[in-house]
C-alpha cells in the first residue's frame, strides 16, 4: 500500500510538473534573468518595454526593445520600466513580466507558477508589495521575496545558514548591495543607488564636459564595456566614439582613451568604495575577523568591471574574489530557494496580506 502510495505522489509530481513550472526572476534595473525549476537559467534579456504611444501595444520587449532605445519615432516609445532597482512604471513592468513569463513557460493548460522575485536589501515595504502586485498581476500564483546580497551568496555557493561571516557586494544597474551574511539573515548593510547606470551617466557627463558631444545612453553603456577600469594599468587602449557636437549639431567622431574613462567613472567608484568601509565599519568584530579569512566576494554586472576586484583590494586590504558567472549569481541562487524552499525558509520576506 505504501508503495502505491509512493508510486501515485510521483506520478502526481510528474503530471503536475507537465502543467506548472515554478521561476525564480532576477528583475534588474537593466537585465532581467529567470530561472525555471528542473531547466537553470532560461532568459537573459533588457528590462526594456517599446510600446505604440497611440494604441498601448506592446511592440517589443527585451532584446529587440533594447535595440529601440534612443531611435524612436514620436508614435514609438522604448521604456525602461526599473529606476534604481525598483519599479518606476508599475503597467509596464507588469506587461513585461507577463510577456516573460509566456516566453519561459512551455504551453501548459495551467500556466500560474510560483515565482521568487529577488530585490534590494533596502527595499521599502511599498516597494515590496509593488513587486508583489506587478508579479501576480502577470499572472503568477504566489509571490516570494529574496534579497539579492542572500540570493547571491547562496549563488555563490556561501554557507549561509553557519556562523560564519560572508561578505557580499552585488553590483547591478541600479544599486549596488554591499551585506554580511550569517546564520541565513542579514547582519550589516549598505544598498545604495549607485551602480553601471551611474557609471553610464559619468562617461556621459565626461564627454559632454571635455568634447562638447553628446553621446547615447547605449553608446555610453557600450564604452563602459569596452574601456571600462577601474584600477591603472600598463596599457591604455581606445576607441573610436560617435556622438553629436553640442556647438555645431553635426555628427563628430573623437578617439577617447581607456586612462579617460577611468578618469570619468572615478566619483560612482567612490561612493561605492565609501559604502563598503561604512559596511565594515558595522560589522561586529567576530564576523569582521571572519571576512578577514574569507574575504570578500562579488556579483552582479558591475563585478565584470576590469580592475574592480584589485580597486577595492587596494582599498580595503583584505582578499577579493570574483564570482564566475557573476552577473547570474542572483538568479541562480534565486534558483537554488525555489529548488528547496524548505532548506532556505528563514531567506524569504515574510510579507503580511492587508
Amino acid at each position: 500500500m505504501a508503495f502505491k502510495l509512493s508510486s501515485i505522489l510521483k506520478l502526481f509530481r510528474v503530471i503536475k510538473n507537465q502543467f506548472v513550472s515554478d521561476v525564480a526572476i532576477d528583475l534588474g534595473t537593466c537585465t532581467t534573468l529567470i530561472y525555471v525549476k528542473g531547466s537553470g537559467v532560461v532568459l537573459n534579456e533588457p528590462t526594456v518595454v517599446a510600446i505604440d504611444t497611440n494604441t498601448k501595444k506592446c511592440l517589443a520587449i527585451g532584446t529587440e526593445a533594447k535595440k529601440m532605445l534612443g531611435r524612436t519615432p514620436d508614435d514609438i516609445k522604448a521604456i525602461r520600466p526599473m529606476k534604481d532597482g525598483v519599479i518606476s512604471d508599475f503597467e509596464m513592468v507588469e506587461l513585461l513580466l507577463r510577456k516573460f513569463l509566456d516566453k519561459v513557460q512551455k504551453k501548459k493548460l495551467f500556466t500560474r507558477p510560483r515565482v521568487i522575485i529577488c530585490v534590494p536589501s533596502g527595499i521599502t515595504e511599498v516597494e515590496k508589495r509593488a513587486v508583489r502586485d506587478s508579479a501576480e498581476a502577470a499572472g503568477a500564483r504566489e509571490v516570494f521575496l529574496v534579497s539579492e546580497p542572500i540570493a547571491a551568496a547562496i549563488g555563490i555557493d556561501l554557507p549561509v545558514h553557519s556562523a560564519t561571516g560572508n561578505m557580499v557586494i552585488d553590483i547591478g544597474g541600479g544599486t549596488t548591495e554591499i551585506a554580511v551574511i550569517a546564520l541565513s539573515g542579514i547582519v550589516t548593510n549598505n544598498s545604495i543607488r549607485v551602480a553601471g547606470d551611474e557609471l553610464d551617466d559619468a562617461i556621459f557627463q565626461y564627454i559632454k564636459k571635455n568634447y562638447n558631444i553628446i553621446i547615447g545612453e547605449q553608446t555610453a553603456e557600450q564604452i563602459k564595456i569596452d574601456l571600462g577600469n577601474a584600477f591603472p594599468t600598463n596599457t591604455d587602449d581606445n576607441l573610436e566614439v560617435k556622438g553629436r557636437d553640442l556647438v555645431s549639431g553635426i555628427p563628430k567622431t573623437i578617439r577617447l582613451t581607456s586612462h579617460e574613462v577611468r578618469d570619468a567613472i572615478q566619483e560612482p567608484l567612490s561612493m561605492i568604495i565609501e559604502a563598503i568601509r561604512l559596511t565594515l565599519e558595522k560589522t561586529p568584530p567576530e564576523l569582521a575577523s571572519d571576512i578577514v579569512n574569507s574575504g570578500i566576494y562579488m556579483a552582479g554586472g558591475g563585478a565584470l568591471l576590469r580592475g574592480i576586484d584589485a580597486l577595492i583590494r587596494e582599498e580595503t586590504n583584505l582578499p577579493v574574489k570574483i564570482a564566475e558567472d557573476a552577473h547570474k549569481s542572483v538568479v541562480i541562487g534565486a534558483g537554488r530557494i525555489l529548488d528547496d524552499m524548505s532548506q532556505y525558509e528563514k531567506v524569504i520576506f515574510q510579507m503580511k496580506r492587508e
